[in-house]
């Protein structure tokens, strides 16, 4: 009998969706710095934002699509709830006291074209990671996990630069600085997490000794808007 029949959520499964909400969440408040990262000009939420792929890769991995689905949606309505939080803030009188509005409202303050490009491109590009990754596995019958999780990442990656640039700023920069922009992005995430795959490796091996899971996702829907649906993935 494997672990998650015995119960719903373990310890480690819980630590790595923490680490993915708090990964999200930091990126997008840190965002709004402009940073320069080996000669290149991206924002700061970079050094942090591809750890949550990372997680994702990690809960595909282990746990299948249909948790990471439910993760996705969860790290969507954080943010969401981070969003209306900073809002209501920035919004309500301040205190006779409080003498540092612009500057709160400068760093913490977002326009609705640059949330709803963080909104879709989070989203497509998380459920890209883990779709390509879940049917990888599957063709590959669980071998070459580097190949899995850097081959998913590019996609994801893709899509995350893609969406988020072109919605964001095409018709505010020129065209050529969005096509920049979206290259230099989608690279430097992808190198970012084909450095770091051997921590990838000794998270899933870890996991997948502890957890007694290996999720292989035969016969589910990947219909991305399908919130609660039966355990379905099948082990090795």
């Amino acid at each position: 009998m494997s672990r998650s029949s015995k119960q719903q959520y373990s310890f480690w499964f819980v630590m790595v969706v923490a680490l993915f909400v708090t990964c999200l969440l930091i990126a997008n408040i840190i965002a709004v710095k402009p940073i320069t990262l080996l000669g290149l000009t991206v924002p700061a939420g970079t050094i942090i934002f591809p750890i949550s792929y990372i997680c994702g890769d990690v809960l595909t991995e282990v746990y299948g699509f249909r948790r990471a689905r439910t993760v996705i949606w969860l790290g969507f309505v954080c943010n969401l709830l981070a969003v209306m939080a900073i809002w209501a803030a920035q919004s309500l009188p301040g205190a006779s006291i409080w003498d540092a509005q612009i500057a709160f409202e400068r760093i913490l303050g977002f326009t609705p074209r640059l949330l709803f490009a963080s909104f879709c491109a989070y989203l497509v590009g998380e459920f890209a990671n883990s779709f390509v990754l879940a049917k990888l596995k599957i063709m590959t019958s669980g071998k070459y996990l580097w190949m899995r999780t850097i081959g998913s990442t590019l996609v994801g990656q893709g899509f995350d630069s893609i969406v988020f640039i072109t919605v964001a700023f095409l018709g505010i920069f020129p065209t050529e600085l969005v096509i920049t922009t979206i290259v230099t992005q989608w690279l430097l995430k992808s190198i970012y997490e084909a450095l770091v795959t051997p921590l990838t490796y000794g998270v899933v091996n870890f996991l997948k000794r502890h957890e007694d899971m290996d999720a292989y996702d035969r016969d589910i829907s990947f219909n991305p808007f399908v919130i609660i649906e039966p355990e379905k993935e099948t082990s090795r």
